[in-house]
């Protein structure tokens, strides 16, 4: 069995160690970090110590582990805090690993700033999306901790804050923190979306005002298809639409035929964990997308323009629940493409206007050997009745 010993440093060059870890660096011969770890403790290092450098891809520095029993790894902060030691665990299920931590940044920056973080909201975009950050925000957390790279630097933060109407917060951006050159200052979303910030850096956003989150957003806060008040989804009906899709604990919702983007908006702003897919033919409707979308604060709604029954839905991720808004009179032949990607348990929601769409409905679910759970008729103000169905996929 491999033993992994991960070490937690800081980016001071003045390093002290524990007798525990001295004695362990005394008898080790194999060591691993990156570069700037092994500047700050090479010099620390036995005679004659091999060092594997961990740069990508990760899979050719495992292959020069398996040549060892036992490896010391020096690693930033925290190991277990979006860190080193959750890689080789998720690597190496059988490896033991035993980890010594140290402060991670956002910790560090806390610190500096006198902040209480025991309720922040700690989240990484060190080579990951914008998934979590746009979660954070839309939930309207008041204290938001986050790792960066190189592409998601704080001014690029700033900017899609900025972007979305989220200038609520402060900006707090510790540089170098643990060494010579550390700074620590706090701007406004604006000042920092035009910064330039040293590298290694992280960034913790202080909210000074709660934002809107709107529940049932009245259909003329909207931009609407070419000004048409019928190419939405009325409030009362997308709010039972919303409830018969049941997303609380969904992972993936298709919009399909979004026009205006009312419905994904409205899941997305109540379930920020929600990944959204929103589908329309039209090009306009992009344009739609972009202006209803920042308009309430809502990033991270991802958008294809197309003919929905021309596209291969593989290269979307997998749907637990399907909202069909449009579908230019191929229900039945839409709902059995549908059936091909969605899982077990799926649901479909359609809201329909006429007995022949709901005809079409029915039929479009038993050729797929889903159950129909639930049809409730709305009427909203003088416009006609509608039928909102719901169907489950069983199989």
């Amino acid at each position: 069995m491999q033993k992994f010993h991960i070490i937690g440093i800081t980016d001071s060059r003045e390093v002290f160690f524990g007798k525990e870890i001295e004695r362990l660096i005394a008898r080790s011969r194999v060591f691993s970090g990156g570069k700037r770890h092994h500047e700050i403790v090479g010099g620390l290092l036995p005679e004659g110590a091999v060092w594997i450098d961990i740069t990508v891809p990760l899979d050719d520095v495992f292959r020069r582990y398996a040549g060892y029993e036992e490896v010391v790894v020096f690693a930033s902060g925290d190991p277990l805090f979006f860190g080193f030691a959750n890689t080789v665990m998720r690597k190496l299920p059988e490896a033991e690993v035993k980890v010594y931590p140290a402060f991670n940044s956002l910790q560090l920056l806390a610190h500096r700033s006198l902040l209480a973080y025991h309720d922040m909201r700690a989240i990484s975009l060190t080579g990951r999306p914008w998934k979590a950050l746009d979660e954070a925000l839309i939930s309207g957390e008041a204290l938001i901790g986050s790792l960066t790279d190189r592409e998601k630097t704080p001014a690029a933060i700033a900017s899609r804050m900025k972007e979305y109407g989220y200038d609520n917060y402060r900006i707090i951006v510790g540089e170098c923190l643990g060494n010579e050159n550390e700074r620590v200052a706090e701007y406004s979303v604006e000042e920092a979306a035009v910064g330039s910030f040293a590298m290694p850096n992280c960034v913790i956003l202080r909210r000074t005002s709660v934002r809107e989150r709107p529940f049932g957003i009245p259909e003329e806060r909207f931009e609407l298809l070419d000004g048409r008040s019928k190419m939405i989804t009325k409030m009362p009906v997308r709010l039972l639409s919303l409830s018969l899709l049941d997303l609380r604990e969904k992972r993936v919702m298709w919009d399909v035929g979004f026009c205006t983007g009312s419905v994904s908006i409205e899941a997305k702003l109540q379930f920020p964990r929600l990944e959204v897919v929103s589908f329309e033919k039209r090009e306009a409707g992009k344009r739609l997308m972009e202006i209803n979308s920042r308009r309430f604060g809502c990033p991270g709604i991802g958008v294809v323009i197309g003919d929905f029954m021309e596209m291969p839905l593989t290269e979307y991720p997998v749907p637990d629940a399907v909202f069909i808004g449009g579908h230019g009179g191929r229900l039945e032949e839409m709902m059995e493409k549908i059936d091909t990607v969605l899982p077990a348990g799926g649901t479909i929601v359609f809201n329909s206007v006429s007995a022949e769409s709901r005809a079409a409905f029915e039929r479009g679910a038993s050729a797929c050997r889903m159950r129909l759970a639930e049809a409730v008729r709305l009427a909203v103000d003088q416009h006609n009745p509608i039928d909102t169905l719901k169907a489950i996929k069983e199989r």
